[in-house]
Order: structure tokens, then C-alpha cells, then sequence
């Protein structure tokens, strides 16, 4: 059984998992400002859970192309009193952050998973999550880094899938020689982050390559510019797409759909339940 182990939780991945985007920035690119203060934050998280979402991913920095980075303080500022509260909601808490003091300090106040875009690759990044002896950790492929992966992509001569997983390997093995196991580990193939439309469309195609190494796959399709590109809609119309793309990441063997439409995804992926088990449902 698929089992992908956090800090407080054996997480069960023999279904697909939600998990659901808690922003607490003033510039995200799809709820920038929204959930700002840790009563706005809680209230999301609280409605998130009610919608069906599995797991919380709390962020305190925009990771949109162009995006500014944000200092240390500020993003401990915004982030800590979040994660505080959140874990006493008994769910598995992810953070998503690349700073290895941001990480420590989430790690401290009991958070499960470490979600990081750069895959670690930050000085003293994995040496944090080595030394906490369960947390789960993403890896995350990304090209460049937020403020100029979307003037430099990758090289298209290549092919995508062989790149991200080779990427995700070398991540992965350089993690698990400083003694973190596998099965705290998934991989996701970074939509959008420093990718062509046609890359991020053929990394989906492709996706059961990388779900062939066993290595748990959390996609991250929700409200994406490449969905806006397909489908000319902006950002708050892109629901839709969004679920669409984490249906069919899931039939590619996605293990867990990190998206802002919880209440919507769950639906989408009960009736994809249905038909996957149709003599579950006779009556």
C-alpha cells in the first residue's frame, strides 16, 4: 500500500489525495491578498477541509513568474502564526518554502510536510529535513528560479520528461544519502515553473514515466497560465480547467492534486471513483 509518511500522519495515497492551497500573500497570482491574518487563514483552511481537502499547504511567498522574493522576516511573519493554528486543526500541514530557516521553524511548531519548488537545493535546505527523522518532503523540478523562469525555459530541443526526471533523481538520491527514506519523498514535475505550454501539456502526457519509478506524483495544474492559454479565460475562470487537468493527472497516475477548487475536485474525482469501481455503487 502506497504510503507517503509526514510527521504526524501515515498518509494513504491508495486514493487520490486533495490538497488544498492556503496563500497568505498579498500577491499570489490567483488569491493574492485573499487570506491575509490568521483568522482570514484559519476560515480558509476550515472551509477547505469542510470542501473534502486531505491536506493544507500553507505559503507565504508567490512563486507566480516575475514575483519578487520576499525577506526571511517578512515571510516567517506571515507564515508562523498560520502554521501554529493550523496544526491543531489534526490534519496534515504542508508548508510551501525554499528558506531551510522557514522550514526549521514550521518543522518546530509541528508541520508535516515540507513542500519546496527548488527542491531543497537552497544551502542547508536538506540538512533540515535530514535531521527532522519524519517529516515529508516535495520535490519540486523548476527552470531558472520565480523571477526569471518565464524568460527562460527550457531548452525545447530536449526532450521534457527525460530532463524533469533526471533532475528529480539526482534530488532524490543526494536527499536520501544523508539518510531521509523514500517513502517520505514524492516528486512533482513543477507545471509552469520555467516550461513551455507544450512542455507542461507533454510532461502530463508523459507523466506515467515518472510514476514508474514509485516515487508518489503531486501535481500542481490549478488555475495555471497554461490552462489560460489553451482556453483563453483568465485566472478566476479557469475552475473549469483546473479540474480537467487534476482529472487527468490523476488518470496518469498523479497521487495527489494540489489545487485551490477543493468542493469541485472532490466531485470530479468521486465520479472518476464511480467508474474506476462501478460495483461499488450497484444497488
Amino acid at each position: 500500500m502506497p504510503i507517503w509518511q509526514t510527521s504526524r500522519f501515515a498518509i494513504d495515497l491508495t486514493q487520490p489525495r486533495i490538497m488544498g492551497i492556503v496563500n497568505v500573500t498579498p500577491d499570489s497570482f490567483s488569491d493574492g491578498g485573499s487570506h491575509q491574518g490568521v483568522a482570514a487563514a484559519m476560515a480558509h483552511a476550515e472551509k477547505l477541509l469542510a470542501d473534502g481537502a486531505h491536506i493544507l499547504d500553507i505559503g507565504g511567498e508567490s512563486t507566480r513568474p516575475g514575483s519578487p522574493a520576499v525577506p526571511l522576516d517578512e515571510e516567517l511573519r506571515r507564515v508562523l502564526p498560520v502554521v501554529q493554528a493550523a496544526v491543531a486543526l489534526q490534519v496534515p500541514i504542508s508548508v510551501d518554502t525554499y528558506k531551510p530557516e522557514v522550514m526549521q521553524a514550521a518543522l518546530d511548531a509541528g508541520v508535516d510536510i515540507i513542500n519546496d519548488i527548488w527542491a531543497l537545493r537552497q544551502p542547508g535546505a536538506r540538512a533540515v529535513v535530514a535531521a527532522h527523522p519524519r517529516c515529508g518532503v516535495c520535490l519540486m523540478h523548476m527552470h531558472a528560479n520565480p523571477q526569471t523562469m518565464h524568460l527562460q525555459h527550457m531548452d525545447t530541443a530536449q526532450d521534457v520528461t527525460a530532463q524533469v526526471l533526471q533532475f528529480l533523481q539526482q534530488q532524490t538520491l543526494e536527499l536520501c544519502a544523508q539518510g531521509v527514506q523514500k517513502s517520505r519523498i514524492v516528486w512533482d514535475a513543477g507545471t509552469g515553473f520555467g516550461k513551455t505550454v507544450e512542455q507542461n501539456f507533454a510532461l502530463l502526457q508523459q507523466q506515467p514515466v515518472l510514476a514508474a519509478t514509485g516515487y508518489p506524483l503531486l501535481a500542481g495544474w490549478s488555475r495555471k497560465g497554461s490552462l489560460g492559454k489553451v482556453t483563453g479565460r483568465e485566472v478566476g475562470e479557469r475552475m473549469p480547467a483546473s479540474i480537467a487537468a487534476a482529472l487527468l493527472a490523476v488518470e496518469h497516475g498523479a497521487a495527489v492534486v494540489r489545487v485551490h477548487d477543493v468542493r469541485e475536485t472532490r466531485d470530479a474525482l468521486a465520479v472518476l471513483a464511480a467508474m474506476r469501481r462501478p460495483e461499488a455503487w450497484h444497488v
